[in-house]
């Protein structure tokens, strides 16, 4: 068994002269860096009085659950004769919050598109998809649930 070490820096940026005297008084901004990588720029979502125009760590982390999966599929096919061409997926995270303010994810919905070059076999392609699921870091990691629902498509051959 191998461990690896992620590091970053969070660095609150919301500072508006008056510190944290009050919820209204300072702003929800915050920078993300990690070595040798270009800065995130964070907020609180706009719910929780935040910048609409920054990521939230709720949108970092949904996406952060997709890209793991994708990355997991792509690899899958590679090793398994699958030549992807296209994937995007569009993917929901559901959160509840409650009366304390408080709150938890309760799922996330992994929705991607895949195009494959033919030749092809889509019971291959949807089955590395579980297998991905399976093997992802990050849906490991999480205790909320992570649903998949795949579309796969072969692309048309030039002159069909």
């Amino acid at each position: 068994m191998r461990t690896h070490e992620y590091r970053a820096t969070v660095t609150w940026t919301g500072n508006t002269d008056s510190g944290t005297t009050s919820y209204t008084s300072y702003g929800r901004d915050h920078e993300v860096r990690a070595p040798n990588r270009p800065p995130i720029l964070g907020s609180s979502d706009a719910a929780f009085r935040g910048d609409p125009f920054r990521y939230s760590p709720e949108d970092l982390l949904v996406a952060a659950v997709s890209a793991c999966h994708m990355l997991w599929y792509l690899h899958l096919c590679a090793t398994a004769g699958l030549s992807a061409t296209a994937y995007t997926d569009e993917v929901v995270g559901e959160m509840t919050e409650h009366q304390d303010g408080s709150g938890e994810f309760r799922r996330v919905t992994l929705r991607p598109r895949v195009e494959l070059a033919p030749p092809a076999d889509l019971d291959l392609a949807l089955e590395l998809h579980r297998e991905a699921h399976r093997l992802c870091f990050i849906a490991r990691s999480v205790n909320f649930e992570v649903l998949c629902q795949p579309e796969v498509t072969i692309r048309a051959g030039v002159g069909s």
